[in-house]
């Protein structure tokens, strides 16, 4: 009847059975797997590990006395819950310990100017090019590219607000406008560092103060006998 131990001391498995019986009982009860079988004893396991990882946190919220807000937000993006992993997603979610225990030890957390760097180089387009053009009926703005080839260069070689014709066509350039460049990528890059450093003091806290018990085992342990990817 004992869901795992945290420092030692044995944690009640009662919350174990209201997580599962909630789940059981809630609207997506029908898309759970059949009691019994192999695959509900992996997703027990998987429930376990996600009040773990949310008793743990509770404790390191007490220890640390962090403000623990329940009225934060706690939603997820799929890019967020894949680096976390679904098992710290869910906890991060469902727990405010998780949330406050994940901003207090990844607060001093900041991407370097090399990886800043490293990113703009990897995700750079080419600069777009936006002209202001006057045409005999109007104005409009368009991109030099869609235009016919003879406008485009004859429009580049004549001075700004100057008539040019080009076979049928007739134009003038107004004006030029470069794109704007991308939005900083240090919000994004910061979030996905302090998620990576959290994901590694988690860890390093779930070996060092969890003991888990014979069938709650984490559900990707290769020696747990449900474990069907095991070599």
């Amino acid at each position: 009847m004992t869901l795992g131990l945290l420092d030692g001391r044995p944690l009640p498995r009662a919350a174990l059975d209201r997580r599962l019986a909630a789940l059981r009982g809630g609207p997506r009860a029908t898309a759970l797997p059949q009691p019994g079988s192999s695959e509900d004893r992996q997703l027990t396991r998987w429930v376990a590990q996600v009040l773990l990882t949310e008793a743990l946190c509770e404790r390191v919220a007490a220890e640390r006395d962090l403000p623990v807000d329940s009225s934060a937000p706690a939603r997820l993006d799929q890019q967020a819950a894949v680096e976390l992993g679904s098992i710290t997603a869910a906890a991060y979610e469902g727990s405010a310990a998780v949330r406050a225990v994940h901003e207090a030890v990844t607060a001093d957390i900041e991407p370097s100017p090399e990886d800043i760097a490293h990113y703009r180089t990897l995700t750079a387009r080419p600069t777009a090019e936006s002209w202001h053009i006057a045409l005999p009926d109007g104005e409009l703005e368009a991109d030099p590219t869609t235009l016919p080839a003879a406008l485009t260069e004859a429009l580049r070689t004549a001075p700004p607000g100057e008539w040019v014709t080009a076979g049928p066509w007739t134009a003038a350039l107004l004006a030029t406008h470069a794109a704007q460049e991308g939005e900083d990528p240090t919000p994004t890059l910061r979030a996905a560092a302090r998620r990576a450093a959290f994901v590694r003091w988690l860890d390093h806290e779930r070996a060092q103060r969890l003991t888990l018990v014979e069938g709650l085992e984490h559900p990707g342990d290769p020696a747990q006998p449900d474990n069907h990817h095991r070599h």
